[in-house]
């Protein structure tokens, strides 16, 4: 029994096999190292986040790639020949980068705007003349949207300058709905004043008042922006709505908002 074991393990079939299933197990277990290391050197938690986003991603495909040579090479020593079968998957392989080939080129640059921190979610950028907050940062494609609300659908590989407003500093607008019967001089010394207050504030580096945004249909809408630490905004933009709630109430400033009127028929 010793001796069939032994012989049975002695064939290259078998311990051929066994000496790929461990090279290919070390390989994939080295490589995970490596990518810890990257999420590792990540100077803040988003940044670290950001990291593990890509190393996953690479993890996943270096898996599957080291499977694939696993079972070529294990192929290979049972006598099957898997030099047309490689080519095969060459020619597949050249059809679909010139098929995908613009797609690839998104998921690359996507992961490079990542990795090397070109902007994140929340970041006021200027793309091409376009100027809004970054809403959406995909491996394929970024939206922008602007103060209008407009929202540009720029692919990752166009995006090759872009100007970050607010590296390191979050971004974020109030836009303020007032009735057209409040006179705008008025209006407008209200939410410089509203302004100079919000700058006060613990973690606010800067904030302005940018003046009309919008005529609306039922009001006039202007706007403050605000700059501040990363991570306090929406905290901050509860804070400076009721700031302005107060300075409205205190000079009789309206807020428009929506009413129902209800007429109940009289019988005659």
């Amino acid at each position: 029994m010793l001796e069939q074991t032994i012989k049975f393990l002695s064939k290259k079939e078998v311990y051929g096999v066994l000496f790929i299933v461990a090279a290919g197990y070390i390989l994939y277990k080295f490589s995970g190292i490596i990518f810890e290391k990257i999420i590792n050197n990540g100077k803040t938690e988003l940044e670290k986040k950001k990291r593990t986003t890509i190393v996953k991603l690479f993890q996943s495909i270096t898996k599957y790639v080291v499977f694939i040579l696993i079972v070529l090479f294990a192929l290979e020593l049972y006598g099957i020949n898997t030099k047309s079968l490689i080519a095969g998957l060459g020619i597949l392989g050249a059809v679909l980068g010139l098929a995908l080939q613009d797609t690839i080129k998104d998921l690359i640059n996507g992961i490079t705007i990542i990795l090397d921190n070109f902007f994140v979610v929340g970041d006021i950028v200027d793309y091409e003349g376009f100027m809004g907050e970054v809403i959406e940062l995909g491996l394929k494609t970024t939206k922008i949207k602007a103060l209008s609300g407009q929202v540009k659908v720029v692919s990752n590989r166009n995006i090759t300058e872009i100007i970050n407003l607010s590296q390191k500093l979050a971004c974020f607008t109030v836009e303020i709905p007032t009735g057209y019967h409040d006179k705008i001089d008025t209006v407008e010394d209200v939410l410089i004043d509203v302004a100079k207050q919000v700058k006060k504030v613990t973690d606010v580096s800067d904030c302005q008042y940018l003046g009309i945004e919008e005529l609306d249909n039922s009001s006039v809408n202007y706007a403050l922006r605000v700059w501040c630490k990363k991570g306090s905004q929406w905290d901050l933009k509860r804070t400076v709505l009721k700031m302005v709630k107060k300075a409205y109430d205190e000079n009789n400033l309206t807020i428009p908002y929506q009413q129902i009127e209800v007429h109940n028929a009289k019988k005659v």
